[in-house]
């Protein structure tokens, strides 16, 4: 899922190339896409873009008449930028958005359709779509402990739940808390003042580096290599590959369709953290190190 990162350099890639342009014409390949009648699609024809702003993980384009389109890309929703109609059209997206300059296009990969598109009115209707969660560039030290401290969740949950801190999700969390050297098990409520003080650090570090790369990456072209894994990452898609600060192997923790790494040496003092899947069938025999994990690997072979 497009984080934080992404989102704001398709901002930046969509002011150069919208900001202040009328929107032709609207096109929608799948039913699925729009979440609502009102206002109808059509309205923000003819209309032209007066702002863009971030949302959370959604992109919002401002019209006039205080018009808003609201896309949220989810996993795996993808834009492209094309100055070619008939490329364009062979793309053959969610949707296309015609600019008198050129088209943008929403794809999205996979069976599962996700991605959502929202036509509001006003700062009312944008308002009801926000998750309302913390703008860490936008808050202090204490706003940051209030808002992490309010419940007692794992940092992991804690990160990536969009109504606790906006933007954050599986990927840059794996990041920002391998920075901070703290476990993606450890509880909110039990964090020492200095571990949420360098959480808080991490998290700004970690993200600013990231839009600084991407921004570097892209430079004045569009971003079409918007991807959860990186060569250039620590943890996150680095399973069995060596931490780069310690050279310990990655482990992972898997649930449902997502999965959490994590270095044992660095983050969680040498202790393996249960994947469910594996402990709950293991139960006592699960291993309580890396090396423990090696040698049980070992026996298997």
């Amino acid at each position: 899922m497009p984080e934080l990162p992404d989102i704001v350099v398709y901002i930046e890639a969509l002011e150069k190339r919208v900001l202040g342009v009328e929107l032709e014409r609207v096109q929608i390949s799948s039913p699925f896409l729009l979440r609502t009648a009102v206002p109808p699609l059509q309205s923000v024809e003819g209309k032209t873009v007066r702002e863009i702003r971030r949302m959370g993980k959604r992109i919002c384009f401002g019209f006039e008449n205080d018009l808003w389109m609201i896309l949220h890309l989810m996993i795996a929703g993808r834009l492209h930028w094309y100055t070619d109609g008939a490329k364009a059209l062979k793309a053959r997206g969610l949707a296309m958005f015609e600019f008198a300059n050129g088209t943008l296009s929403l794809t999205e990969a996979g069976t599962q359709k996700r991605a959502s598109l929202h036509l509001v009115q006003g700062s009312e209707g944008l308002e009801e779509l926000n998750p309302g969660g913390l703008e860490i560039f936008e808050a202090d030290l204490p706003e940051f402990e209030n808002a992490l401290r309010e419940r007692n969740h794992t940092l992991k949950r804690a990160l990536t739940d969009p109504r606790i801190f906006s933007g954050i999700g599986n990927a840059y969390s794996d990041e920002i808390l391998f920075e901070a050297k703290l476990s993606p098990f450890a509880l909110t409520q039990k964090l020492s003042p200095e571990e949420v003080s360098r959480l808080f650090s991490a998290i700004k570090s970690c993200l600013t580096a990231w839009v600084d790369r991407l921004r570097a990456e892209t430079g004045d072209k569009f971003p079409e290599k918007v991807t959860a894994f990186r060569p250039e990452m620590a943890t996150h898609g680095k399973y069995k590959e060596p931490c780069p600060r310690c050279g310990a192997k990655i482990q992972r923790i898997r649930y449902a369709s997502n999965e959490t790494n994590y270095c044992p040496n660095c983050q969680t003092g040498g202790k393996l953290l249960a994947d469910r899947a594996l402990s709950q069938l293991l139960k006592k025999d699960w291993p309580r190190s890396p090396e423990e994990l090696e040698m049980m690997t070992k026996n298997v072979r």
